[in-house]
């Protein structure tokens, strides 16, 4: 658990020591005296409390995805277009971002339609 996921006054164990979150960012020990807590510090919490759920996973629809894509791959084709001097370089770059187009949809476990 994150320090900044407990309540103030929530005990917890930090390098093997007792303390209680007094501030957002301090917390004072058992022994007297306060520590500031790193954010990145994981924490085991005390008196039961148990930790968050975890975020929901996000999810994208496979339509969505595929609808932006699309779009993307319509203006980086736009720029593929002849309208360099270099004939033989833009068919190049075409073949190259078809390539890239494939790969992508294959990582998804999809074939391009």
């Amino acid at each position: 658990m994150k320090f900044q996921q407990l309540p103030l006054g929530a005990r917890f164990e930090y390098e093997g020591k007792i303390y209680v979150k007094s501030g957002p960012l301090t917390a004072s020990s058992q022994t007297g005296g306060q520590k500031m807590i790193p954010r990145f510090a994981v924490l085991r919490p005390l008196d039961g409390q148990p930790p968050p759920p975890a975020p929901p996973a996000r999810c994208l629809e496979e339509v969505v995805v595929r609808s932006a894509f699309d779009a993307f791959y319509a203006d980086c084709l736009g720029l593929c277009q002849d309208q360099e001097s270099d004939v033989l370089r833009a068919r190049t770059r075409r073949a190259l971002l078809e390539t890239a187009r494939e790969r992508f949809f294959q990582a998804l476990g999809k074939a391009p339609e």
